[in-house]
């Protein structure tokens, strides 16, 4: 549960500014007038220390209250630009477009691949299906999941599947985060 206590403004104030930071692309001072409309005075500054205090915690939240997702996912890297370097964005997202997991790294290899499946599943199960592209590092990272699971007894494992253009879905949303987080 998360905690607002000595917290200067109601809960529901908090929880909308971080949710519109979080989720809208838009500055601290652009909240800033958007809660001045709605009669909430409250400072850029404040509004920063909002989202480094409560949103951690509203993610944790909300993996916690996820729900299912679809067996058949779409998984892609990407290079973006944060804080100034430029690290790798692993995204995975159900065959809806649904966003399962992500994670940020320094390194595109089999260790980073596999560690991010390893992410994925644990958060959301396993899959039946993977679509991926033609990139061997992530293929070799969820071939590693699929020898640990044949070491652990389970009989099926990760269908893997390498088609280029059943992969547009994580691709072509790749657009609107590059639109957010590159300058």
């Amino acid at each position: 549960m998360i905690s607002f206590k000595g917290a200067h403004f109601p809960k529901d104030v908090i929880l909308y500014a971080v949710f519109f930071y979080v989720r809208y692309s838009v500055s601290y001072r652009d909240i800033e007038a958007i809660m001045e409309e709605r009669g909430v005075k409250v400072d850029h500054s404040t509004l920063n220390r909002w989202v480094i205090n409560y949103s951690s915690s509203l993610a944790l939240t909300a993996k916690k209250i996820k729900r299912a997702v679809a067996t058949s996912w779409r998984m892609d890297e990407t290079y973006i630009k944060v804080k100034g370097k430029w690290i790798y964005l692993y995204r995975v997202v159900d065959k809806f477009g649904d966003t399962i997991d992500f994670m940020l790294s320094k390194h595109r290899n089999k260790a980073a691949a596999s560690a991010f499946f390893k992410q994925a599943i644990d958060t959301s199960g396993f899959p039946n299906k993977v679509v991926m592209d033609k990139s061997g590092a992530n293929y070799a990272g969820l071939e590693s999941i699929n020898r640990l699971l044949m070491l652990a007894g389970l009989l099926s494992s990760i269908e893997i599947c390498q088609v280029k253009y059943l992969n547009n879905i994580i691709v072509q949303d790749h657009r609107f985060i590059k639109k957010i987080r590159t300058p």
